[in-house]
């Protein structure tokens, strides 16, 4: 079977849709090819980094990049929006197949202690993978690991 080809989309490409991204790649690694990009692009956000680490999800390779990296130079089964600016704002571009908006909250824009921070970090990650997991078995492919 040919992998299908994901884009997760959301504003800073720093948080939430790189979350997705590694959760599906470990999840679906044996019938997705996870990609993610951002409209405004910035950087990882360590805290997205440092919940994942704390489950064993590698970000290894992972880094922020733009929408203009694929739209118009790759083909997606999936297009998923993350955050309602994305969907909002995205861009129509040929070769996307379906397109899906799960709106998370920006857990970077929440203020707290380092630890309240972290905690809300833990809650997205946790809503994203439950929204992975759930879509996986929608579509019947088993994931590889829970």
């Amino acid at each position: 079977m040919e992998k299908l080809n994901v884009l997760f989309l959301c504003t800073g490409n720093s948080a939430r849709s790189q979350m997705a991204e590694a959760i599906l790649r470990k999840y679906g690694g044996d019938y997705f090819v996870v990609y993610s990009a951002g409209l405004e692009p910035s950087k990882v956000n360590p805290y997205a980094i440092k919940v994942l680490d704390e489950i064993g999800f590698s970000t290894e390779g992972q880094y922020s990049k733009p929408i203009s990296k694929y739209a118009g130079r790759m083909d997606f089964d999936y297009l998923i929006t993350v955050c309602s600016s994305a969907e909002e704002r995205c861009p129509i571009f040929p070769g996307v197949g379906t397109r899906l908006h799960w709106p998370f909250e920006d857990p970077a824009a929440f203020q707290g202690t380092d630890e309240e921070k972290t905690g809300k970090f833990r809650e997205i990650r946790d809503q994203i993978k439950t929204r992975i997991l759930a879509w996986l078995d929608e579509m019947d492919f088993p994931p590889e690991s829970k």
